[in-house]
């Protein structure tokens, strides 16, 4: 196992006079009929990773489903839908209006790739003013788009992995993996925001920062691995670190749980729920 990174004391400390509201309201615009999962692991994640309230806003027909899978803590936010069960352009007022009352906004896990999706992810990236992490059909939705990045002040937190950045960037995944240091520094600078270029050693950057990280195992490349890191970057963030710390510590926390998992599961039979289940441990390990 790698040498132990140490959590920042503010995050291990909490005064007694605490509420939940000191720790972060995290929305997360997830899911779709075919991804309804997504959703949940990053929900789960989130709150595992110290986030005081995690509301979902997902397709209204997949709630009642989801109410029976979904940890207790976590409270939906049902929303207008496609005909495909993805959100639906229609859902924007309804979004604009929740997140007057949250403090980080997360958009992308198993969004779906429909028209009328991709057009309200774009919408509520261009004109939402919260601190957005943007994962997966999120990223998708700036491919093209890439001057939006530019247009919104607001500070921002990317997640693809080879072949999101790939497709972002026009070019193979083959250059990205080669060339990795350098395409998430620069596009880190150019664009003006925290970019986690995931893979083996995950890297984290933003404009005057570049941190390579050391945990983690074969064993993660699983389905919903990517959901989980989502979910406790925005939980870190919301619970006042920057976006480069919020960012590298999630990282190192989620590789440590992945090599706690790994090492109870095995590489080859660990899901990424396990991953879930070992961040409390992988947080007193960095206690």
């Amino acid at each position: 196992m790698s040498k132990i990174m140490r959590l920042p004391p503010r995050l291990l400390q909490r005064r007694p006079d605490t509420h939940k509201g000191d720790f972060g309201h995290i929305f997360i615009l997830a899911g779709s009929g075919r991804f309804s999962g997504a959703a949940v692991l990053c929900a789960e994640a989130a709150m595992r990773t110290g986030a005081g309230l995690v509301t979902l806003g997902m397709p209204k027909s997949l709630t009642n489903a989801i109410i029976k899978i979904k940890p207790k803590e976590i409270c939906l936010e049902p929303l207008p839908e496609t005909k495909k069960a993805s959100l639906s352009l229609a859902a924007f007022g309804k979004i604009k209006e929740f997140c007057k009352k949250i403090d980080i906004l997360i958009i992308g896990p198993g969004l779906s790739e429909d028209k009328s999706t991709q057009n309200l992810i774009r919408k509520i990236i261009k004109t939402i003013d919260k601190p957005l992490v943007i994962d997966a059909d999120g990223i998708n939705a700036l491919a093209g788009h890439l001057d939006l990045l530019k247009e919104i002040k607001k500070e921002k937190i990317l997640t693809p992995h080879p072949g999101e950045m790939a497709r972002l960037l026009n070019t193979k995944k083959e250059f990205v993996q080669s060339n990795r240091n350098v395409i998430a520094k620069d596009f880190a600078s150019r664009y003006n925001l925290t970019i986690i270029l995931k893979g083996f050693k995950t890297i984290v950057a933003d404009k005057r920062n570049i941190y390579i990280n050391k945990t983690g195992n074969p064993g993660m490349s699983t389905a919903g691995s990517g959901d989980v890191l989502t979910g406790m970057v925005a939980a870190l963030w919301g619970q006042g670190l920057d976006a480069f710390s919020a960012s590298k510590y999630a990282t190192y926390l989620h590789g440590l749980a992945g090599d706690l998992a790994a090492k109870e599961k095995t590489q080859m039979g660990m899901i990424a729920s396990d991953i879930i289940a070992k961040i409390p441990e992988a947080i007193k390990l960095s206690s």
